[in-house]
């Protein structure tokens, strides 16, 4: 049964009113992989009344339901609210899957700051926690791309009284409690959680990082407080932050939450989801988001991969904690009950889907090292690699009655693969957890630019790519690798774009998509981007900011169209590469119309249902 979305869902359960209310920038759908909508179910199992606004546009939207008993809890939805609207180019999309009907432009630009604003405006008094993607990764004072200028806290634009960062289940649970005990939320004290206070109210053990002006205009002063942001986000070492916002009023971070150990993991993902939209929505066309998710099984949490790209590190955390394998199996078993199944489970993955323990054995009790990367740019020497348990459990859920097939299309990480010498895994991932495309994420070629996104360097995928070819081969199927590449990433200079579509160009890789490096708030790769600074080593980083710049990058993955040979041809003659212009087998588009010796045309004959080429080589072919 859903939770309430309107006042006679409300009534109909014999409320008068709600003990919290629920804003939401996405609509209501009941499924874990959303937030709120866990968030939701929690408070509901503490036995609280609780109520769903989604998508609030008018002050009614907000008003429905009255004044909650003890406090409001909001969020801008899955993804931040600039990012749901906007492109790297910065244009509009045109679309929105987390909206019904997939149509853009229901939330607002910053939603959290708005519905925030909102709420304070009609009710002074609110209590108002905010959490989700959009307020984790604006917690401190951040770079914001859309502006192109340094942000405070979301904390001080939104009015809201109590932040919570990362996964909030331990947090959620220690503030509802206090709320409904009469404690103010400006006052609640946990773990994973950031406050706004006056210098009387400063803790005694925490280190600070520069203030918000001194950020906004300091380059190198940016670049220092995201290092110790990132390298204090660690639950075992990891202390308390302190940031100045302004005159007086300072922001501090707690230390982080205590990850959840498998069975609080279990008992979050037993909680009675609906899995699927509120039906209200059904006949404005439903609500595109929960394809891809409804059928799909998350089984872990954290990333020890650490892309500097990726909000996972500085979100969720670099500790992995992962669901038992009965709760998984129970979760696929429940699926065959569900009369929209169709027998296919989508992925059984989560931010890495093939991690299911931390890296190494220390982490648990000192930490995960604030200097070096698990993975990259070499594995560390501590690394524990092993599938045995991740390769049980697919084989358990491909097992239960009513299960036709299970996918995994979450990230796998292949370098992690490639630490493992035994082909057992690998073998039988693709013998039945592959659809004839497996995704992975090499990103880039150039050495440097790699070490910028905090990837594994190329070598490593070529040796993974000659593994997976012959493996595909000896289990009999027809199987393709589909690499993500990002383009005009911090690091990445004209000539390392040519060096890929050189890269591509040899390894007859000619991607469908590509994309534009995006700096999201709170990542290592935004320092980067708006510093011009590597915020670990604190050594200049080239950027490409202009538009031209962008857009050369972006031609050259995909030199092989006809519309980007402009933008080919302009990148080689500005990096002194016209040798990749031409007809030889190297070179990546031909000269124009007039220059140069035209393509001799092959000549065809056909015979006896061979289509042959004259000159070399022979393709099948109808007679």
């Amino acid at each position: 049964m859903f939770l309430p979305l309107t006042v006679k869902e409300m009534k109909e359960r014999g409320w008068e009113q709600p003990d919290y209310i629920c804003v939401t920038g996405d609509a209501y759908v009941d499924h874990p992989s959303f937030g709120i909508a866990i968030v939701s179910r929690l408070l509901e199992s503490l036995g609280f009344r609780v109520a769903m606004i989604a998508q609030p546009v008018s002050e009614q939207d907000y008003t429905r339901f009255g004044p909650p008993k003890y406090g409001w809890w909001v969020t801008g939805g899955n993804i931040d609210s600039m990012v749901a609207h906007y492109t790297a180019a910065k244009r509009r999309r045109s679309d929105d899957a987390y909206t019904p009907g997939g149509k853009a432009g229901r939330r607002p630009d910053r939603a959290t700051i708005v519905y925030c604003n909102q709420i304070r405006k009609l009710y002074p008094d609110a209590q108002i926690v905010i959490g989700g993607l959009e307020a984790s990764m604006r917690r401190f004072a951040h770079y914001d791309y859309w502006s192109d200028q340094v942000m405070p806290s979301i904390l001080v634009d939104s009015q809201a009284d109590l932040l919570i960062f990362g996964m909030g289940e331990h947090q959620t649970v220690h503030i509802a409690k206090a709320l409904a005990e009469g404690v103010p939320a400006k006052e609640i004290r946990c773990r994973g959680v950031c406050y706004l206070t006056n210098q009387m109210g400063l803790p005694a053990d925490a280190v600070s990082v520069a203030s918000y002006a001194k950020v906004r205009e300091n380059k190198l002063s940016y670049a220092k407080a995201t290092r110790t942001q990132i390298e204090e986000q660690d639950a075992v070492r990891g202390r308390q932050i302190i940031q100045k916002q302004g005159e007086d009023l300072f922001l501090v971070q707690t230390r982080p939450a205590v990850p959840l150990e498998t069975e609080e993991l279990d008992q979050v993902f037993a909680l009675p989801f609906e899995r699927m939209y509120h039906p209200s929505y059904e006949s404005q066309g439903g609500v595109a988001a929960i394809q891809e998710v409804e059928f799909s099984i998350m089984h872990n949490r954290g990333c020890f991969g650490n892309c500097n790209f990726c909000s996972i590190a500085f979100h969720q955390g670099r500790y992995v904690t992962c669901r038992s394998i009965e709760s998984v199996v129970a979760e696929a078993e429940r699926f065959t009950h569900n009369p929209r199944f169709k027998g296919i489970i989508s992925d059984v993955g989560g931010p890495s889907a093939n991690f299911r323990h931390p890296s190494c054995d220390k982490q648990k009790t000192k930490g995960l090292c604030p200097n070096r990367k698990c993975l990259a740019p070499t594995p560390c020497p501590a690394l524990k690699v092993d599938h045995t348990e991740y390769l049980e459990l697919l084989r358990r859920v491909r097992a239960v009655p009513g299960v036709k097939r299970v996918f995994v299309r979450s990230g796998l990480r292949y370098d992690y693969m490639m630490e493992e010498k035994d082909d057992t895994f690998m073998r039988e991932l693709l013998t039945y957890h592959v659809s004839g495309q497996l995704k992975v994420a090499p990103e880039h070629c150039s050495a440097h630019v790699l070490d910028c996104m905090g990837k594994p360097h190329i070598e490593v995928y070529e040796r993974f790519a000659k593994r997976f070819y012959r493996l595909t081969k000896e289990v009999g199927k027809e199987q393709y690798l589909v690499p993500y590449l990002i383009s005009s990433h911090p690091g990445s200079t004209l000539r390392d774009a040519v060096n890929l579509a050189v890269f591509l160009k040899k390894n007859r890789i000619r991607p469908e998509q590509v994309q534009d490096f995006y700096p999201t708030p709170g990542s290592v790769s935004t320092c980067m981007f708006y510093t011009g600074l590597d915020p670990y080593t604190l050594k200049e980083v080239y950027v490409p900011s202009s538009q031209e710049d962008k857009w050369l990058q972006r031609s050259l993955l995909q030199y092989f169209k006809p519309e980007n040979r402009k933008a080919v041809a302009i990148a080689l003659k500005r990096v002194g590469r016209e040798d990749l212009i031409g007809f030889g087998p190297n070179c990546l588009i031909p000269p124009e119309r007039g220059q140069g010796q035209p393509q001799k045309k092959p000549q065809f004959q056909q015979k006896r249902g061979v289509t042959q080429r004259s000159g070399k080589g022979r393709r099948k072919g109808r007679a």
